[in-house]
């Protein structure tokens, strides 16, 4: 379980009683999305009506507000329905973090159109703080992406973008490089040739796809053809 100084609490408030749960805030997205791990996403499987103090919520109470006794059902509701007791010290490190997911995906998936190559991560941190984004730090990277685009793509030149790379290899190096080649983006479609090699279409992000072609070229060495088409 998560430790009880790095835990945050999590309070839901209904028909003039509270409960309180203690959560990892790692977690809070998860546990929203309805998967909670309880030996680590909780710091404790007691629900409590006032958890700085220790005081346990009644049980009765609690079957009768939840309907049931299970702690990852109650937990789930708790995290969806109620509020995040954060620190402001918590709440800053939370929102850093998700900052820097957030730069890192537009890094990965977008161009600036003028040069056709990826935008720095210091220029898109500095177009997001030219804005004044703020940045919620228990909404997905997905959830906020396309707000934070909105908001500077009057800043600067950007454009998300995927690209297509025709790959080759040798028959005798498909089962080297097959892995790395899955996980680099997604295999729109495939096959086997009659002289014995394998060849793919690649889809990735297009800021790094000179960074994935690398990669593949070195793990293959001349056993790979690469390029990028249309």
């Amino acid at each position: 379980m998560v430790k009880l100084d790095d835990a945050i609490i999590a309070r839901y408030e209904h028909a003039g009683h509270r409960f309180e749960i203690l959560v990892d805030p790692d977690a809070v997205e998860k546990i929203k999305s309805g998967s909670v791990d309880i030996e680590n996403d909780l710091a404790s499987d007691m629900v409590f009506k006032d958890a700085k103090k220790g005081d346990k919520a009644g049980e009765e109470l609690i079957k009768e507000i939840f309907g049931t006794h299970d702690i990852s059902r109650i937990a789930e509701e708790i995290v969806k329905n109620g509020q995040i007791q954060l620190t402001t010290d918590q709440r800053r490190k939370m929102q850093d973090t998700k900052k820097k997911l957030i730069i890192d995906m537009i890094v990965r998936e977008s161009i600036n159109p003028q040069t056709n190559a990826p935008n720095p991560p210091a220029r898109i941190e500095a177009a997001m703080a030219e804005a004044k984004i703020h940045i919620d730090p228990f909404k997905s990277v997905n959830e906020q992406i396309n707000l934070v685009l909105k908001e500077i793509k009057p800043l600067i030149p950007i454009r998300m973008e995927k690209v297509k790379l025709a790959i080759r290899i040798r028959g005798d190096a498909y089962g080297k490089i097959y892995g790395e080649i899955s996980k680099s983006g997604q295999i729109m479609k495939e096959e086997w040739g009659k002289d014995g090699n394998w060849t793919c279409v690649l889809e990735v992000p297009a800021g790094i796809y000179g960074e994935i072609m690398g990669s593949i070229g070195r793990k293959a060495g001349d056993a790979v053809e690469i390029k990028k088409i249309p």
